[in-house]
């Protein structure tokens, strides 16, 4: 019984990958049938991310009155909604507005399965599992790039991840007995967590040491990864000269890195601690976007883009994995939802801006740009393992002089 909801908790994270890929890889094609100049992904984007970060701070209290597995079935309906509503938009207008409930649904599983796969399942898990996120968000493109060329339109791609949504959601619903089994507290409360003071709750999670890097670092990472997601695919149009039909299949490598980065991040997590994969993980990154930048044949930027996935890919599932020890059993769930937040803040507001940028100015820019994140990210972790290690010493003393 505990590997089939393992599997369901799987299947979850796919669904999670599917449309989160497909704005970016099917926008150039997207853009031309809406009649919409090519920069207008960002409002759409935009929009998403407002409704992402609504959802991940109230995640927190919404969990607490009805539990993780509730909503999770009504977070991935709302999503099969807004993607069936994607397929069927008129305009660009009716898009805009099913881009609402995609955003919404999307931020409250997130913050709600990361926290609870954090507290119940090994570092391994949370590594595989979204490998899984990427499996769905490499298939999206793929699916959208075949359907094309098959002679369909991106409005069949959208309506059959929707159908795929859908299915997931009755799936789901047959779970719900077997999150109740898992709903409770994974572990006693931490020595720390009974000698705090502070109130569970989202700016309590906040007045822990070194809380910002750790905040900052959800930013940027987020950041790097959905101006990859919304704009690879026009930076390989762009810049690279490839057809818009190629180009929504070549962003898929992207996805390949990450997909294969973090299903082999979760064997090397049993041998390496959290901080060293983020910290290998962030170098890797800023290699690929520096032989991005260099003036190489297409086919090195494409290797890039696994190479730029394969460094993302631990990044993120070892930074959500820290949650619980950085912040404690008591303010886990709040620190999630306030981490979910300001990466979905680097996603609504980075983002967007860049493609603007690359859009008014030039595509070329897109790598020097990503670099620098790169480079911003490494600090900030490196910033926060001091502090912890500082935050720790002082209660070891402590604890000693008692």
């Amino acid at each position: 019984m505990d590997m089939i909801f393992l599997i369901l908790i799987y299947l979850a994270f796919i669904s999670l990958g599917l449309p989160d890929s497909l704005l970016g890889s099917s926008w150039p094609i997207m853009n031309t049938d809406l009649g919409v100049p090519i920069g207008n992904a960002g409002i759409a984007s935009m929009i998403i991310s407002v409704g992402t970060i609504i959802s991940s701070l109230l995640s927190y209290k919404l969990i607490r009155v009805i539990g993780t597995g509730k909503v999770t079935i009504i977070s991935v309906a709302m999503t099969a909604v807004a993607l069936l509503g994607f397929s069927l938009s008129p305009s660009f207008i009716w898009l805009l507005a099913f881009a609402i409930p995609l955003g919404l649904g999307g931020g409250a599983v997130d913050a709600g399965l990361n926290r609870f796969v954090a507290e119940h399942y090994e570092a391994k898990h949370m590594n595989w599992l979204h490998g899984f996120w990427g499996v769905g968000a490499m298939l999206g493109p793929i699916l959208m790039s075949t359907l094309v060329l098959w002679g369909n339109t991106w409005r069949n791609g959208y309506f059959t991840i929707s159908m795929v949504q859908f299915s997931l959601v009755i799936l789901l619903l047959f779970s719900l007995p077997m999150w109740r089994k898992f709903e409770g507290p994974s572990t006693k409360p931490t020595e720390e967590d009974l000698q705090s003071k502070d109130k569970p709750g989202l700016l309590a999670s906040l007045k822990t040491r070194g809380a910002i890097f750790g905040m900052f670092s959800f930013f940027l990472v987020s950041s790097t990864e959905a101006s990859m997601m919304l704009w690879g695919s026009s930076y390989l149009v762009k810049n690279e000269s490839i057809s818009p039909e190629s180009a929504a299949g070549w962003v898929s490598l992207f996805f390949l890195g990450i997909t294969a980065g973090r299903m082999l991040s979760g064997f090397i997590s049993m041998k390496l601690s959290n901080e060293a994969l983020i910290r290998l993980g962030a170098i890797l990154t800023i290699l690929g976007f520096f032989i991005m930048l260099l003036p190489l044949p297409t086919m090195f930027t494409l290797i890039s883009f696994i190479i730029v996935g394969a460094g993302l890919a631990p990044i993120y599932p070892s930074m959500l994995h820290q949650t619980p020890i950085y912040f404690g059993q008591h303010n886990a769930q709040a620190a999630m939802g306030m981490q979910m937040a300001f990466a979905y803040t680097g996603t609504t507001l980075v983002a967007p801006l860049f493609g603007q940028l690359f859009a008014h100015v030039s595509f070329s820019l897109m790598p020097y740009v990503l670099l620098a994140c790169g480079v911003g990210l490494l600090t900030c972790r490196e910033m926060l393992t001091r502090a912890y290690k500082k935050k720790a010493g002082v209660h070891k003393s402590a604890s000693l002089e008692s």
